[in-house]
């Protein structure tokens, strides 16, 4: 039987989907985009996960798309390869739990844009990153749209026209990654930065990464009318009176999730 194209893990409130295809350096082909897309959608209905982390087996996060599937194809199946990128993407972030890009080694084109995606990163100091679509005359359009809201115009457009790859420490300068670890230690701290985030209420962190999203695009004033109206909703519910209460009594909160 042939290896599955990912593997999840469950353990503590948090869910590892790990690309498993080492040998290729985890490409994001359609049958790997599909499953992605079909395992989060799944995970994203559970009320017992508060965490997920994204993962590629072996040296590589993810080299990107298999070009082996995109020679010589007709122009349905491109549009149908960068539909489905584009709805993985997107799935990431709608899901409501926050998403962790675990990155070992190489995270390039659409592996690129999918760390870009994904709500947080942690990376390896050995970790690089790259958008060479140009190099062999496909531009990377598609990683363009999250890679240039992560890390603003001119350092995407740097990126997107040169090929170039960068390392790690650059990365977490220009705001792609939220650290950078060493090897040894980079499951450990992100585990430990997905236990932190699943301390919070289930409820609270849901609306927050929606909002979040809502917002960030939006005029300023407007992304305030949005803001204000949802954290009022929020200070209703009852997770955030628990939380009040026991901050002003000194004690732990225990979260019902509404």
């Amino acid at each position: 039987m042939a290896e599955p194209y990912l593997l999840v893990e469950e353990r503590d409130g948090m869910a590892t989907l790990t690309m498993n295809r080492a040998e290729k350096r985890n490409p994001l082909s359609v049958a790997m985009m599909s499953e992605m897309v079909e395992t989060l959608r799944k995970l994203g209905r559970r009320d017992d996960l508060r965490v997920v982390i994204l993962a590629g087996a072996g040296p590589a996060f993810s080299a990107g798309h298999d070009l082996g599937e995109m020679r010589g194809r007709d122009l349905a199946f491109y549009r149908r390869v960068f539909e489905l990128c584009s709805e993985l993407m997107q799935t990431v972030q709608a899901i409501a739990q926050p998403v962790i890009a675990r990155v070992q080694g190489i995270a390039t084109a659409a592996g690129c844009q999918l760390v870009a995606s994904c709500d947080l990163a942690v990376a390896s100091e050995s970790a690089a990153f790259a958008t060479p679509g140009v190099k062999i005359g496909l531009f990377c359009s598609t990683p363009m749209v999250a890679l240039s809201r992560a890390i603003g115009r001119k350092r995407a457009m740097e990126m997107l026209l040169s090929g170039e790859p960068i390392d790690a420490a650059t990365a977490a300068e220009w705001g792609l990654v939220n650290r950078v670890v060493p090897a040894g230690a980079l499951v450990a701290e992100t585990e430990k930065l997905a236990r932190r985030i699943a301390e919070a209420s289930a409820l609270t962190v849901a609306l927050g990464k929606r909002a979040f999203y809502a917002q960030i695009d939006l005029e300023q004033a407007k992304a305030y009318d949005y803001t204000k109206e949802v954290m009022s909703l929020n200070a209703i519910a009852a997770d955030a009176q628990e939380g009040i209460g026991a901050f002003l009594e000194k004690r732990k909160p225990v979260w019902c999730g509404r």
